[in-house]
């Protein structure tokens, strides 16, 4: 997330309806919107490959998105509205087309300028969805993912290359290096030549 694009309050359902016939993606915090930034080559190439084995995985009672279904709710009275790089979901839609409020797994991959916001901010709002089981951050400078499970009291597990991962909530076991097998040598799987 960038800074806020304007300082005057916008309602909630002035945002919404503003976001649906929009060339730039914005997302929502308590009356501010802001502008997300583009993504990397490898942060777009370890969203696809994880999005691509939950998807294999998923019941058809289940769906997956990447980066451009919101997730909206409400925690202590303020609304927001984030576009998570992976979230899926399963059961009929609570809101409308453009938007889902009952996500079971949210997945952000981790980029120097969101870090902070995708460790603090949104993981405190995510953690006020109901549905969510789990909420997954991946480095792309390394290879790591963390998880934080509902189950848990949403305490850190952390998981490197030789590491195995489980995602309950969409019920994939996966080995963190088949996630990263696209960006070896940019996270340092692959020695650089000398």
């Amino acid at each position: 997330m960038a800074q806020a694009l304007h300082n005057e309050f916008i309602s909630f359902d002035d945002y919404l309806a503003g976001e649906r016939d929009v060339d730039v993606r914005n997302e929502y915090v308590d009356g501010q919107v802001y502008a997300m930034a583009g993504a990397s080559e490898t942060h777009n190439t370890i969203s696809t490959s994880l999005t691509a084995a939950i998807d294999n995985n998923l019941s058809d009672a289940c769906r997956v998105w990447q980066s451009d279904m919101k997730v909206i709710g409400e925690t202590q009275g303020k609304h927001f509205s984030y576009y998570p790089d992976i979230m899926a979901a399963c059961g009929e839609n609570e809101g409308d087309q453009y938007t889902r409020t009952n996500p079971v797994l949210i997945v952000e991959v981790l980029s120097p300028s969101t870090q902070r916001i995708d460790m603090k901010e949104k993981f405190d709002n995510y953690k006020s969805l109901a549905s969510l089981l789990e909420y997954v951050v991946v480095s792309q400078d390394v290879p790591l993912l963390r998880i934080f499970r509902r189950r848990n009291a949403w305490s850190m597990e952390s998981y490197y290359s030789e590491d195995m991962i489980e995602l309950e909530s969409v019920g994939l076991t996966i080995a963190v290096s088949h996630i990263y097998r696209r960006v070896r040598k940019e996270v340092g799987l692959e020695p650089s030549p000398l």
